[in-house]
């Protein structure tokens, strides 16, 4: 959802959004040494090339599933799930009740359109315009489907052409609807809350650790760019190793909580979205108190705003 590595300001408006398409992706890449059994046409793969790199992949997937299985819930459990989007929602909303976003939509000028819903979906960024088609999948009949050739023609884009005047007005009335409100968390959990949690298991991280990568997709974007989530990891290996590959928990989030504030930073330094307090007085303060589990109480601070979460159930 976000492309600008920055945050919302005490304005009450929402930052943007991100640049790439909000897609999960794979982390990781099979590179196989495989004999030289030609191929189907110059410059492509072998049919039994093809064949072995997706069992090799396959076999990978399947070891990846049994760690993440073994962990503990961590994030995935209901509690802190729960904790999780109320920080999330705190350091995007000023807000810890994630649930009066829904409806929420507006323009906040950061060259994505609009930005709307529980995780900031954009109509400029192609995560708004994935929402929406899969939700007319199931409800064909919304009150959204309509809006659906604007949004793929604005999207990548700024523009608000054909969604004006009714769009928004459009979106409030839907997210009012059940299903569509499901359909929101839905997209949310697909995009970026699944595919944080779990590569965040796999590289040996706690509940902390989670919530820190999910944090990063949200604000940063599930982007390979330099400044995306799995760019800013990449960088983040290159300082500190693992703790799956025996490092320190302490030491490789530190790592990746300096890149992403480089990040923010640069991302601000002509914008005003260059604050780094959801780093500096929230995410660095957990770590540096050993706060791996996110037991409660919690306290943190964002754009000198406190905030504190004494149970969730």
């Amino acid at each position: 959802m976000r492309a600008e590595s920055g945050s919302k300001q005490r304005s009450g408006a929402w930052r943007g959004c991100l640049l790439v398409l909000a897609v999960p992706i794979v982390a990781g890449v099979v590179h196989l040494a495989l004999p030289d059994g030609g191929s189907d046409a110059p410059g492509e793969p072998s049919a039994a090339a093809s064949a072995a790199a997706r069992a090799a992949h396959g076999k990978e997937r399947r070891a990846d599933d049994a760690v993440v299985a073994d962990a503990p819930p961590g994030l995935a459990g209901p509690a802190l799930k729960e904790l999780a989007q109320r920080f999330v929602s705190s350091v995007e909303n000023s807000t810890l009740d994630w649930r009066t976003a829904y409806g929420a939509i507006e323009d906040t000028g950061d060259g994505h359109g609009y930005t709307a819903g529980i995780i900031g979906f954009c109509t400029g960024t192609d995560d708004l315009l994935t929402l929406v088609e899969r939700y007319t999948e199931a409800h064909p009949d919304n009150g959204l489907a309509r809006y659906l050739p604007a949004l793929r023609a604005v999207n990548g884009s700024d523009s608000h052409e054909g969604l004006d005047p009714g769009f928004t007005a459009a979106w409030r009335a839907e997210a009012r609807v059940k299903a569509f409100r499901e359909a929101q968390e839905e997209e949310r959990d697909r995009v970026y809350f699944d595919p944080a949690v779990r590569l965040a298991k796999l590289d040996g991280l706690g509940a902390l650790g989670q919530l820190v990568y999910y944090d990063a997709m949200v604000l940063h974007g599930p982007g390979l760019d330099a400044d995306g989530f799995y760019g800013l990891r990449e960088k983040a290996l290159r300082r500190a190793d693992l703790p799956s590959d025996g490092g320190s928990r302490k030491d490789y989030l530190n790592a990746f909580l300096d890149v992403r504030r480089a990040a923010i930073e640069r991302s601000g330094a002509d914008r005003p979205h260059g604050d780094t307090s959801r780093i500096d007085t929230a995410l660095r303060t957990f770590v540096d108190k050993g706060y791996f589990e996110l037991r409660t109480p919690l306290e943190w601070r964002v754009y000198g705003e406190r905030y504190r979460v004494d149970h969730v159930s």
